[in-house]
């Protein structure tokens, strides 16, 4: 049989155990614990001698078939789901990082992904080495052998920085360092990030995964790809496990010890969500381009940051990693701060709302919001404008708003 598109692989991913009524839809398992019949087969399952259901704090059957649809579209090795995207982040980060590593990564992060780095993982002993992602020299001389990884964001938040992704992976597979990015911005239906040597993928579900904004959940996807034995935490393991060293201490320890886990009833809702995301993101994607190349004739519009338009600068490397829509996020700057908060205030369509890829369209000030509690110094170094919106894009019609944007601007 011909391999099966994405939609198809989606709908159609076998349950784990035939259920009993012949459902359509894995059914939520709201259930904290399993009975056993014997002593026996209990122990067996708790030290992970068989692969039956213990505590849903560690598994459970509804989130399990939510991580087997994610690993059958993405080929991956091994998928953990958790309850938001910073758990996601910082779950992964545990697992490879300990007291004199560093991580190299860029200045332009998402900014509770920065504090992350800068302050949680700091005072455990873990160095943060910042550098310019689009320049792989900078990138390389930051590595040495104490990086446990480098880490970007494919499109960064809110400054829309595309770095190209094969140079820093021939860096890092050189330095002996995994490459590991969120990739929320672009989903994986449209970027495939094993194609461009991602060896760790992060995902904030929040967004198109969850159908909606219907919940917050964190992915981590490992495509098997790096050598663990070359990281100094996971060495050993990479003795017994291989190439799955890191998804083995993620899904035995780390995981385990910090207790978050997606629960069941958000796993079930992500699945629905998976399960459009394919219609609800090509037409999120395609209004955004087309609202992004309008805005620009606006008066009271400075400029229109959308790496899908012909004259950005990120526009042939983003067409060649994410085609015609690199997301349904667009930045637009005004002359001022107190033009951004006039126009902002005015909006009668559009929500004021933080989050991505709802199905509302949102717009939100990140200056003063996102990373309202940085001081200014930091802002700026971060590239981080007084006089920027930023729009998720959601599923109204294209001409509704930018009518709306149109008369706030008024």
């Amino acid at each position: 049989m011909n391999k099966q598109h994405f939609e198809a692989q989606v709908l159609h991913t076998p349950f784990i155990k035939k259920d009993a009524y012949n459902s359509l839809s894995m059914p939520v398992y709201n259930t904290a614990a399993y009975a056993f019949d014997d002593a026996a087969t209990m122990e067996d399952a708790f030290c992970e001698r068989r692969p039956d259901f213990a505590y849903s704090r560690t598994t459970n059957p509804t989130v399990q078939h939510y991580e087997d649809i994610i690993r059958g579209v993405t080929g991956a090795i091994g998928v953990t789901a958790l309850n938001s995207g910073m758990a996601a982040i910082s779950n992964a980060f545990i697992t490879i990082a300990e007291a004199g590593a560093n991580i190299v990564t860029s200045k332009h992060l998402f900014g509770n992904t920065y504090s992350f780095f800068t302050s949680t993982l700091a005072e455990f002993g873990v160095e943060t080495r910042f550098c310019d992602m689009t320049n792989p020299a900078d990138v390389e001389s930051k590595i040495d052998e104490n990086t446990c990884g480098v880490f970007l964001e494919i499109i960064t938040n809110p400054q829309l920085e595309v770095a190209d992704l094969k140079l820093l992976s021939d860096v890092c597979r050189s330095k002996g360092a995994p490459l590991i990015a969120d990739t929320t911005v672009v989903p994986f239906n449209v970027f495939h990030a094993k194609d461009f040597s991602v060896d760790i993928e992060i995902i904030s579900s929040t967004k198109y995964l969850s159908g909606g904004a219907t919940c917050l959940g964190g992915i981590i996807i490992d495509y098997g790809t790096f050598d663990w034995s070359r990281s100094k935490k996971l060495a050993k393991l990479a003795q017994k496990f291989g190439k799955g060293a890191f998804t083995n201490k993620l899904r035995t320890e780390i995981h385990r010890n910090l207790g978050a886990y997606m629960t069941p009833n958000v796993a079930y809702m992500q699945t629905l969500g998976i399960e459009t995301m394919e219609v609800r993101f090509n037409r999120a994607a395609a209004t955004a381009l087309e609202l992004a190349k309008r805005l620009k004739s606006l008066n009271g519009i400075v400029s229109v940051n959308y790496p899908g338009l012909a004259d950005n600068k990120f526009y042939e490397l983003s067409k060649k990693q994410f085609g015609d829509y690199p997301g349904a996020m667009f930045t637009f700057d005004m002359k001022s701060r107190e033009a951004c908060f006039e126009f902002y205030n005015k909006l009668k369509l559009i929500c004021r709302a933080t989050n991505l890829f709802d199905n509302k369209t949102l717009a939100i000030h990140p200056a003063s919001t996102i990373f309202g509690e940085f001081t200014e110094e930091l802002r700026k170094y971060m590239d981080i404008k007084q006089t920027t919106i930023r729009m998720s894009v959601g599923l109204e019609d294209v001409d509704d708003l930018y009518n709306d944007i149109a008369q706030a601007l008024q």
